[in-house]
This record gives C-alpha cells, structure tokens and sequence, in this order.
C-alpha cells in the first residue's frame, strides 16, 4: 500500500463578488465547502467525497444536548457516591424522566423506535 502526501496548500486567491453571485456559487456547491468545489469545478481535481452532514433542527439539538447534560450528571453522581437504596431509587427516577423527555421529543419530531 502507498502512502499519500497530505498537500499543503500555501497560496490563497481573493475574489470579490456579490451577495447573488455567492448564494449562486453555493447554490451550485454538491459539498459543504466552496473552496474543494471550485479546486474539481476549475482545475478537474477530485477529492474525496465527505459524508454530507445531515441538517437538524437547532431546537431538537438543544433538546437533546440538555438531555445528554442530565445523563452526565447522572452518571457522575452515580459513579461517585456509594450505591444504597435511596441513591439507586433517585436515580432510577432521574433516568425514567429523561426517558419520558426522550419520547415526547422522538414524538414531537415524528422520530419512530
């Protein structure tokens, strides 16, 4: 197997265009980033496909970053203390709710299990 050398690319281009001509040429963009498109566009180089980042909706990531907040929390309580009866119920709890957030915002977003 060969190894490639990571191009180091050190010369930049500035171009000016206008507020249409750049939604224009991000219109055209298959990619996330002008500069690979235009580098195959304009000179024939073909890169690598990246895997496209799906688009999610802001309010669904915060939701579910507060939910994975709480699971850290949880988790750090239960590694740090000692496991009795009342911890373990607590906790039990903690988790059942972030269950039950889980599922109104799987139902909210039409997310079936």
């Amino acid at each position: 197997m060969t190894e490639k050398k990571k191009v180091i690319r050190e010369k930049s281009i500035k171009i000016r265009v206008t507020e249409v001509e750049l939604q224009a040429l991000k219109d055209r963009c298959d990619g996330a980033e002008l500069a690979p498109w235009m580098r195959e566009t304009c000179l024939g180089e073909r890169t690598l496909k990246r895997a496209n980042v799906p688009k999610v909706d802001p309010a669904l990531l915060r939701q579910l970053s507060g939910l994975g907040n709480n699971l850290n929390q949880i988790a750090r309580v239960v590694n740090t203390q000692n496991y009795d009866v009342v911890n373990v119920i607590q906790v039990l709890a903690q988790l059942s709710a972030l269950e039950r957030q889980l599922g109104q915002i799987m139902a909210e977003y039409g997310v079936s299990t």
